[in-house]
């Protein structure tokens, strides 16, 4: 079964809800890691609650870019673990594959994850020549983006399906470990594992969040877990 991973920038935005005791009712609903992003520029008045998350939150799931300020944030917080990508401008951090201006700083930011004992992966694109790429440079793995997979009318994303199968299965074969995100929910996310069955975590957030403002979060959450095989 694939770890679900959720996250909750879009709950961090929200004025007046405690989103560590929402951590909390995540974890005990079946959610094995909890991500927030941090902004290329740091993150600012959200610094407090990543601390917070940190403490509240068994696995803690930093998404960035590889600039100083979120590097340094991270150095603090010390998560179980990075997804390094690009930043999409907007009011809540989101964030899309790592793009070739962010690729050429990877090795040093690599370098210094690793001294720090941080394992780091990369947010690439779903297909052979990104993990073509990505490999054999130092990263714990890799997360196929899947964002633009789910934005298309469902007749239009038979081919990128299969390109996504495609890219998973040479990961698989590379022995790179995998993870899928990007506009993930339940209704879409088993059909991306039925192309990445070796994928080792999923990640939900809008969705989750936004289900879990009507339900609240333990049953949005178990719900979703049980979409996940």
């Amino acid at each position: 079964m694939s770890g679900l991973v959720i996250a909750v920038d879009a709950l961090v935005a929200l004025p007046g809800v405690d989103a560590v005791a929402a951590v909390k009712l995540a974890e005990l609903a079946g959610a094995d890691a909890i991500r927030v992003g941090v902004p290329e520029g740091g993150a600012g008045p959200r610094e407090a609650a990543v601390h917070d998350l940190r403490r509240a939150a068994r696995c803690l799931e930093l998404k960035l870019a590889p600039s100083p300020a979120a590097l340094k944030l991270a150095l603090e917080v010390q998560p179980d673990r990075v997804v390094l990508g690009s930043e999409i401008r907007g009011g809540v951090p989101a964030f899309g594959p790592l793009d070739h201006a962010a690729e050429t700083s990877l090795p040093a930011v690599l370098r210094t994850l690793g001294e720090a004992g941080i394992p780091a992966l990369a947010a690439v694109a779903p297909d052979v020549d990104a993990v073509k790429g990505a490999h054999g440079v130092g990263l714990a793995g890799l997360e196929l983006f899947t964002g633009h997979v789910v934005d298309l009318p469902t007749e239009s994303q038979w081919a990128l399906l299969e390109r996504l199968g495609d890219a998973a299965r040479l990961a698989a074969k590379l022995r790179i470990p995998t993870a899928l995100a990007g506009g993930l929910d339940d209704r879409n996310v088993g059909a991306f594992l039925e192309r990445a069955p070796a994928a080792e975590r999923v990640t939900v957030g809008r969705a989750v969040i936004a289900r879990a403002l009507l339900v609240g979060m333990d049953r949005a959450v178990r719900d979703l877990r049980a979409r996940i095989p």
